[in-house]
């Protein structure tokens, strides 16, 4: 009987010292995971995502490369920088942007990005896939999918 209770006084105090450990490692896998999604969003420039937030083509634009691969509701085919910036421009001023965050970032071979993002909309909300790559230290946006979320 004597080893039953000093079991189960031994597996009361381990319980406590495991619940202060939580308590303790918590915060810090909460940081850090702020941390982690902080991070990936640092590697996309900060001003595709504010002009996906704003719904500010010309400043996306900047940051096409020569042409586009372009997926935006009727619109899907390769386009110049200036007709992809018609089409996004059109784009944002039929529906006009209330938020935007990254769902998803990969980095593959050569430093190229691929970004999923919700694009919330004063008319509904659309799903965001855009591939970047890195071009004598600049980022470029080779495609640019845009697709109504069912």
């Amino acid at each position: 009987m004597h080893n039953i209770c000093k079991a189960f006084y031994t597996n009361s105090e381990n319980k406590s010292v495991m619940k202060i450990r939580i308590k303790k490692i918590f915060p810090l896998l909460l940081f850090s995971l702020f941390f982690l999604a902080s991070y990936a969003q640092e590697e996309i420039p900060d001003k595709i995502i504010l002009s996906l937030k704003s719904g500010d083509a010309k400043e996306l634009s900047g940051f096409f490369n020569q042409n586009v691969e372009l997926g935006i509701l009727e619109n899907d085919n390769v386009y110049s920088k200036a007709q992809a910036q018609q089409i996004v421009t059109k784009f944002f001023s039929d529906y006009q942007a209330e938020e935007f965050t990254i769902i998803h970032l990969q980095t593959g071979k050569n430093n190229v990005k691929s970004v999923i993002g919700r694009l919330v909309t004063n008319k509904g909300i659309f799903r965001v896939y855009f591939l970047l790559k890195v071009n004598q230290g600049k980022s470029y946006i080779h495609q640019l999918r845009i697709e109504k979320q069912a």
